[in-house]
């Protein structure tokens, strides 16, 4: 079932046969050089249940992106409720798979996910956060008409550490 449908993409719900086609993205050390370290195939089931989990409770989760035409699995995008700073908000992610980078996959897969959660799911505001290392996250937070609000040192509670992280945000104008 299509969540959401751009002019190259289709965003559907993740689902448990997705596991060894997201490990090859989280578990890929260049496509995951901004976390601590990557996904082991046990943490990536855990990221899809953890999504179908969402489905159930809140409506919304991380989908999977198929690019349309090859019918392909490129990644996942979506809005999860996550903790950014103490508040729990509603926040895009996304991952793309790295032969498909510089496509812009990922600002279509976030703008798709943004319009979503302002239109259907009538969200008053969505946040994006990341690592402040990484600059092509915020690139794509900045593409889809976010605004910079501020930095803060997110505890990562699995490492014990703490990294600097900025947040982007956008209102719901409709």
């Amino acid at each position: 079932m299509h969540i959401i449908e751009t002019d190259r993409l289709i965003l559907r719900k993740l689902k448990i046969e997705d596991v060894p086609l997201l490990h090859d993205i989280l578990g890929d050390k260049k496509t995951m050089i901004y976390y601590p370290a990557p996904y082991e195939i046990d943490e990536v089931i855990q990221w899809i249940n953890k999504s179908i989990q969402s489905y159930a409770e809140n409506g919304f989760g991380l989908w999977a992106v198929i690019l349309k035409g090859s019918n392909e699995f490129i990644g996942q995008c979506g809005i999860s409720l996550q903790n950014i700073n103490g508040n729990i908000v509603p926040e895009i992610g996304y991952h793309i798979k790295q032969s498909f980078w510089n496509n812009a996959y990922a600002t279509e897969a976030a703008r798709a996910s943004l319009n979503y959660g302002f239109k259907t799911l009538r969200l008053s505001e969505i946040f994006i956060h990341t690592y402040i290392k990484n600059i092509p996250s915020q690139r794509v937070a900045e593409k889809i008409g976010m605004t910079r609000l501020f930095e803060y040192q997110k505890q990562l509670a699995f490492n014990n550490v703490k990294w600097l992280h900025v947040v982007y945000s956008k209102s719901n104008t409709c």
